[in-house]
């Protein structure tokens, strides 16, 4: 009787160990990436999940173990019993395009993709598009028949984090301002933002969550882990959001694709410089982009909340662009109400006298935002854009920040890209503030330069926690908000706003380095530029906002960051230290081209944090120095290449 009971227990256990069946497997061009489709059959009625893998040596180490699939439709479920039908050879993806704004200025989008077709019981069709890169993998959901209207009343896609897996998260919230927590383990459940990043419980392998190529089509995202701690759900906005305007659940017309899911994998330097988001998404749908120009710009709403009020202020910082040789100014809220001396259109004829080029914000409005800040319902219809964007044209405006929109519903959606097209008929450059993260919409819509989407400098008026919580915060954004997209965090500030900062000068300057965004606002008020030593100085005014390349050279989120980035043929390289203690940082060169020689400006923390030291050297790529960060320090340096 025991030998027939154990017969029956290994035939069970051979049962449920066959029961997982790999259907498609898919490596990426490089052979690094590895992503598997499984069917969990007998277990969960058919369910089909992902399975992410990584080669860190020899073998592949599984990364996401189980990425759960499927959709519930208003008419139909495609999540249980699905029925494989078929799946397309794998085909290699080849693409070369160029950017305006970002990492590196020439990207490529390489990647084998294959396309598995479902059908569910009532014989309806779902196709999962599954590509792996050479930087980390991504899928996306497609309903190929050619009619139909439906709500998507849920999205299944669930990715396993096991326990032991270290995470940086941050709490979702509709402005994308929170600080990020770095977790051992899934105890804290809550919604959470993205990107989110994870480093898998060997240490060896990294990888960051989010989403991309997001259209009219569907809503924002974000992960929630409230059932279950060990698995991140996307889940769509909450009702709330937007002040209960908007539908949380997405309209959709056949046929149809999701939004790209993607997961960049690899070392902390895949994902640093990595542009997958943008890879996977829509490509430019603008034909001419000479009329593009980013830049760095003076920004008076840092140090006087209400500095746009005064005509005086305003000049004083087109003054500031000017010395500079920044290309732009920004008036922030309450241009409408400028007294103090001048009105908007004195402030126009004085910024242009200098040859500045005017940028200008405004409140989303609608019903959407509590804020009452004006000027505001400008933006809110078409009809408003057409007849706001005339008059800006006239006056020789060059851009648009828009604030306040509070939602990632499926109606904001489409307001965030009503916003970008309509300015682009206008030749206007977009930056949105108060807004979701980055979607690879900067690709698609090159006039569009930042967002804002991040717990920035501005939170220095907000409350006093920000003084110390921001060195931890600065050495963890490269490895998350940043790492998706341009980021207008409003950097370099060397005098204090309402509540004191604790980096040092040198953290600052570099964060000039460290911090992407399309347009570069520059928060300090005028004295603080103008006082600073001349090598200081003189690297803010040639310092670029733009890069034709990114290499991560050394770091770990959350205690410190060095960064090199190149424009042309000369390099700039910055380094930033949350620590409370000092730390001695070896800069290596060997990223440097062989046999080509840079003359090094090194900007370094002085002997305290209000103090600079300056080197100047010749170095090569087989040149290491050694450079001092004070606690909460950094640096900054040039690297100028001499002519052979």
């Amino acid at each position: 009787m025991l030998e027939k009971r154990m017969v029956v227990f290994l035939l069970v256990l051979l049962l449920v160990l066959t029961s997982f069946v790999q259907t498609v497997s898919l490596v990426s061009p490089n052979g690094k990436q590895k992503i598997g489709l499984y069917c969990q059959q007998g277990i969960s009625n058919g369910s089909w999940f992902l399975k992410a893998s990584y080669k860190t040596g020899a073998e592949y180490l599984e990364v996401i173990p189980k990425i759960d699939l499927g959709l519930s439709r208003s008419d139909q479920d495609f999540s249980k019993e699905l029925k494989f039908i078929k799946a397309s050879k794998p085909v290699s993806i080849s693409e070369n395009y160029t950017v305006l704004v970002g990492k590196r200025s020439q990207c490529s989008n390489q990647a084998n993709e294959v396309v598995v077709s479902f059908e569910n019981p009532s014989k309806a069709k779902m196709n999962l598009v599954i590509r792996a890169y050479n930087d980390g993998v991504a899928f996306r959901y497609e309903f190929p028949d050619k009619e139909g209207t439906f709500k998507i009343l849920d999205e299944f896609t669930a990715y396993t984090v096991p326990d032991s897996t270290s995470r940086w998260l941050e709490k979702f919230n509709p402005t994308n301002e929170g600080l990020y927590s770095m977790m051992k383990d899934g105890n804290e459940q809550k919604d959470w933002a993205y990107p989110a990043l994870f480093n898998t419980p060997d240490k060896s392998c990294w990888y960051l969550v989010h989403e991309a190529d997001l259209d009219r089509t569907y809503c924002g995202t974000k992960l929630t882990n409230f059932t279950d701690k060990t698995k991140y759900k996307l889940t769509f906005p909450d009702k709330w959001n937007g002040r209960e305007k908007g539908e949380t659940q997405p309209t959709i017309t056949l046929p149809w694709k999701s939004p790209w899911r993607v997961i960049i994998v690899g070392g902390l330097s895949t994902v640093v410089e990595s542009t997958l988001v943008d890879d996977v998404s829509t490509p430019s749908k603008l034909t001419g982009t000479g009329w593009v120009q980013p830049g760095k710009a003076s920004w008076n709403y840092w140090s006087d909340n209400h500095g746009t009020k005064s005509y005086k202020t305003v000049c004083a910082f087109a003054d500031l662009a000017a010395e500079m040789g920044w290309p732009y100014t920004l008036l922030d809220w309450e241009w409408d109400a400028m007294t103090d001396g001048g009105n908007l259109e004195d402030a126009l004829k004085y910024i242009h006298s200098l040859g500045i080029k005017p940028l200008i914000w405004y409140n989303s409005g609608g019903d959407h935002t509590w804020v009452n800040a004006t000027p505001m319902n400008r933006m809110l219809t078409h009809e408003n854009r057409i007849e706001e964007f005339t008059k800006l044209k006239k006056l020789g405006i060059a851009g648009v920040k828009v604030d306040f929109f509070e939602s990632e519903k499926q109606d904001m959606i489409n307001y965030y890209l009503d916003i970008v097209e309509d300015a682009a008929k206008f030749q206007m450059m977009v930056y949105f503030h108060g807004c979701l993260v980055p979607r690879g919409w900067q690709r698609t819509y090159p006039n569009l330069m930042t967002y804002e989407g991040v717990r920035g400098a501005e939170w220095y008026n907000n409350g006093p926690e920000f003084t110390t919580t921001a060195p931890e915060h600065n050495t963890t954004l490269p490895f998350t908000r940043n790492v998706v997209g341009s980021m207008d965090y409003t950097p370099v500030t060397f005098t204090n706003s309402q509540y004191a900062h604790i980096t040092s000068y040198g953290h600052e300057l570099a964060l000039s380095v460290i911090f992407e965004s399309g347009i570069q606002h520059l928060a300090d008020r005028p004295e603080g530029y103008y006082e600073l030593p001349d090598a200081a100085r003189s690297f803010l005014k040639i310092v670029p906002n733009t890069w034709d390349d990114t290499k991560f050279l050394d770091g770990y989120p959350g205690k410190f960051t060095v960064m090199a980035r190149r424009k042309g043929a000369d390099w700039y390289v910055a380094g930033i230290n949350s620590d409370r203690r000092e730390k001695n940082q070896k800069l290596d060169f060997s990223f440097l081209p062989e046999g080509t020689t840079y003359k090094l400006t090194l900007i370094a923390d002085g002997k305290h944090d209000k103090s600079f030291s300056v080197k100047y050297a010749v170095v090569d790529n087989k040149t290491t120095i050694d450079v001092n960060m004070l606690r909460r320090g950094g640096f900054a340096a040039y690297l100028e290449k001499k002519q052979q």
